[in-house]
């Protein structure tokens, strides 16, 4: 085990995690269990605070895939009860069931410091130019507190599991916001809006444009339906910057989150009834105001609105501002540690799978840094929960000496019923329980599922919505892939 210097006799320094969000406090627990003493830094005023922005959100995922085994050991040892394997609970219950009995572990809560934010990263000495003697140092973390004070601590090894929420991407598809974008930015919100209850007046009556096409779109075009069923007046104008659906809507029965299925399907059923006003291929170039509301102009002369309200879901990017004097190793597009970056690219990543991954594929030339969760995956929208579970379960067991733990890196994901590739557009959703469905080389096409009739039916069905066929897909001949996925990438589902 590599430990930094300090003071003769001094106590071991703690092991920082930048974020109490469920990565971040699941790493505290293993820390624990293995006998570190972890430092929980958390910007927020409690624990999951990104979490709470969307807490009124049900995930598509039941409890058995949100906690991780050494928690629930934990908690268990205190009296917790377990909720329901099978339930679906919102982003609040997450929070309340999960997240804030586990920041309460006698074990844990001596070492979380809420309402300290990160605003920078070195090692004590070093900026990153130099290096002799680097690696002794121990890194040193700049927190500004709630109230504007600056605190400093030491640490032997920095986890960051700070995610990626509190920075959506820009309406903008060149990933710069719009001409417009600022200056109308009350009417422009990013994520998914409370519709229901805490921000009902703002868009009960009104006419709303959403953009984006993964699942936090989905789940803001519901509420806006399930609003306008409520209150007489509210429209809903759903954009999507793809020109075909392709995979967009999942994979129906055929998936194994039966929720993540259903959502999709609702979705299809919406569009092709009319319910909702589907503009395919639209890529945003300003927004302008005029007397009724705002415009948005589009490539090609095209226009939406007027409308009251704009909504984006069109992803989110990591904050890398405050490891600008650490030695990383990032992508240079996706902004993910370069080792993981080919197994979750979207412009290659086969099948919607995610492959296993930890310690070793989120080194960086910084020993004893790592980046976990959804920041790990920097711009890709295909993490899930339990990605992130199974890679500080890995990085920790090596920073606790334990390479043999940590190269046993294992991952099982529930089916997504979807094989085909879906390169005419990237899903560009964010948050918990976003994942995209793209693949390789293999054609366009609907969701497939298990029955190559019901592939075809669904085919069929958006060619309607799309105004002309759809190309061939490999959906018939291909079952769907396996739940437990191979440790070497399977670069095509299609044979």
């Amino acid at each position: 085990m590599h430990t930094n210097s300090r003071r003769p006799g001094a106590e071991p320094l703690p092991v920082a995690i930048i974020g109490a969000g469920p990565i971040g406090l699941v790493a505290a627990a293993h820390l624990v269990t293995r006998g570190e003493r972890p430092l929980i830094l958390e910007s927020g005023a409690a624990v999951g605070a990104s979490i709470r922005a969307w807490s009124h959100v049900r995930l598509f995922s039941p409890w058995k895939y949100l906690t991780d085994p050494v928690s629930r050991r934990l908690l268990l040892e205190t009296g917790w009860s377990p909720p329901d394997d099978d339930y679906l609970p919102t982003g609040g219950e997450l929070v309340e069931r999960f997240l804030e009995p586990l920041a309460s572990h006698p074990e844990i809560a001596p070492h979380l410091l809420l309402g300290r934010r990160v605003v920078a990263v070195s090692r004590r000495g070093y900026d990153k130019v130099k290096t002799a003697g680097r690696e002794e140092a121990p890194f040193e973390l700049v927190v500004r507190t709630a109230s504007g004070r600056t605190e400093r601590y030491l640490a032997r090894a920095v986890i960051d599991a700070s995610g990626t929420y509190t920075t959506p991407n820009p309406l903008g598809a060149s990933g710069l916001p719009l001409e417009g974008e600022v200056e109308h930015g009350e009417r422009i919100s990013y994520g998914v809006p409370d519709a229901l209850r805490r921000e009902r007046a703002r868009y009960a009556g009104r006419r709303t444009l959403v953009i984006g096409s993964g699942h936090s779109a989905f789940n803001a075009v519901l509420d806006l339906v399930t609003l306008g069923e409520e209150s007489p007046g509210t429209e809903v104008v759903w954009a999507v910057r793809r020109q075909e659906p392709g995979l967009m809507f999942g994979g129906g029965g055929a998936d194994a989150l039966e929720a993540r299925g259903t959502l999709g399907s609702r979705l299809r059923e919406l569009v092709v009834s009319g319910a909702v006003e589907f503009v395919l291929g639209f890529r945003a170039e300003r927004v302008v105001a005029n007397g009724r509301g705002v415009l948005i102009e589009g490539e090609g002369e095209r226009v939406i609105g007027p409308v009251d309200e704009i909504v984006v879901t069109t992803g989110y990017r990591p904050d890398l501002g405050i490891l600008r004097e650490l030695r990383i190793s990032l992508d240079p597009w996706l902004e993910a540690p370069t080792a993981l970056a080919p197994l979750i690219d979207p412009n290659l990543h086969s099948c919607g799978t995610v492959y296993p991954h930890g310690y070793e594929e989120l080194k960086h030339p910084e020993r004893d840094f790592f980046i976990v969760g959804m920041k790990s995956y920097g711009r890709a929208p295909t993490f899930l929960l339990l990605t992130g579970y199974e890679q500080v379960r890995s990085v920790v067991a090596g920073l606790t000496g334990d390479l043999e733990a940590a190269s046993a890196v294992e991952l099982v994901l529930p089916e997504t019923g979807v094989c085909s590739t879906d390169l005419v557009g990237v899903t560009n959703g964010a948050g918990t329980e976003e994942q995209a469905v793209t693949g390789a080389a293999c054609g366009t096409g609907a969701s497939c599922s298990a029955d190559p009739e019901k592939s075809a039916a669904a085919a069929e069905e958006m060619a309607t919505i799309q105004g002309t066929p759809l190309r061939a897909t490999c959906c018939a001949p291909v079952a769907a892939p396996p739940t437990a996925i191979s440790p070497t990438p399977n670069r095509s589902c299609c044979g």
